[in-house]
């Protein structure tokens, strides 16, 4: 087991959520805590003052889309992503293995690694575990991810068993190439939706020794109350005294049952792609601003929230820039979007410093007007 970097200030009397602090290169990040994606070195429509005012602590890149455009030899130049997006605060970089996963009739896995086509011009590419470290110690992210092989759903156990195994034997030639810069990595848990295959993986995972642990392979299509059923039953076995990093999830809702179950940190580009498309989250719910009924409304999206866009505009101006297609839009909304996020966990954050969690739970879903899932 190595020293972690996560230290656990408080945890709930009531259920598995907890708080705590990570220390990075760039920061300490107090947990639980999202992570706004900004997979192509820019977090779309917002700028690095966006990101402060709105609350993010750390954001996401993603080493497939930086290892092809520019390249990290380029953004290594620049002082590593920090100095070449001008973010000061810490970043996450995933490994791209699930991009690669995506790309499907472009890629080929095998031991070695993965081959794959430029999504770009459709040059051919190779990406073996040692060169996902490689890439992100050049891009100078503050946490780096093993590079890993997403399971489908659905998977057949067999698929799901090697799957997963070649994912064990990746995280161990990843930690086994990483060198002494400082940065942490973190281990991903596959095992695709049988419970018992990802509480091998995890034991298996831990047995190499990380700086944080990660349950990858979720929100694939799985159903949503398998998501949950896999998170009550690995996330709070997930080792104690390490961070626990739920990748690419989710909604506001996923993120309280995450904490609820124990997660610490979160990231999904759902805020910034859902503001594009006109999706704003509230306190109250979710607001489609194209509706004709904000044509003339005068209230702010969200009484209760402090950010600019909420602080200065209406409904019915956000759905007029909406309609007409201005870029602003796509700004406004984001800005909201990511300080909702950011600031739902804030209060998850206060709730479980006050031992009060279940009843913060509560009031989450009642002013939904929807059950409690579980």
């Amino acid at each position: 087991m190595t020293i972690s970097p996560y230290l656990q200030t408080t945890r709930s009397s009531e259920c598995h959520a907890r708080t705590g602090t990570l220390s990075t290169l760039h920061g300490t990040i107090q947990t639980p805590v999202f992570m706004p994606v900004g997979t192509q070195a820019s977090v779309k429509a917002l700028s690095p003052a966006n990101l402060n005012e709105a609350g993010a602590q750390i954001i996401l890149g993603n080493t497939y889309h930086l290892f092809i455009r520019p390249g990290h030899e380029l953004i290594r130049s620049f002082g590593g992503l920090h100095g070449f997006m001008h973010w000061d605060k810490p970043i996450l970089t995933d490994s791209g293995g699930f991009q690669i996963f995506s790309l499907q009739e472009l890629a080929k896995i095998t031991e070695e690694g993965a081959s794959f086509r430029s999504h770009l011009d459709g040059s051919k590419l190779f990406l073996s575990p040692e060169d996902a470290v490689h890439v992100q110690e050049a891009l100078g992210s503050d946490i780096m991810m093993a590079l890993d092989t997403c399971i489908p759903y659905p998977a057949t156990r067999e698929e799901a068993i090697n799957g997963t195994a070649l994912t064990r034997r990746w995280a161990a030639r990843c930690r086994q190439a990483q060198s002494d810069t400082g940065q942490h990595l973190f281990g991903i848990v596959q095992g695709g939706m049988y419970p018992d295959l990802r509480l091998q993986a995890l034991e298996q995972i831990v047995d190499i020794g990380f700086d944080g642990y990660a349950l990858g392979g979720l929100s694939v299509g799985e159903p949503k109350e398998l998501m949950y059923e896999l998170l009550v039953a690995i996330a709070h076995k997930m080792p104690q005294s390490h961070a626990r990093y739920l990748m690419g999830v989710g909604t506001p809702e996923d993120l309280v049952e995450g904490v609820y179950n124990g997660i610490d940190m979160f990231d999904c580009v759902m805020p910034t792609r859902n503001a594009r498309n006109g999706m704003l989250f509230t306190s109250q719910g979710r607001v489609v601003i194209k509706n004709s009924r904000y044509r003339e409304d005068p209230l702010p999206l969200d009484e209760s929230c402090t950010c600019y866009t909420c602080r200065n505009f209406s409904r019915a101006y956000l759905r007029h820039l909406f309609q007409s297609r201005e870029i602003l839009a796509y700004q406004l909304n984001s800005i909201h979007n990511i300080h909702y996020y950011c600031s739902l966990m804030t209060e998850m954050r206060q709730a479980i410093s006050e031992d009060r969690f279940l009843a913060f739970r509560k009031e989450f879903y009642d002013k939904r007007d929807t059950p409690v899932p579980y």
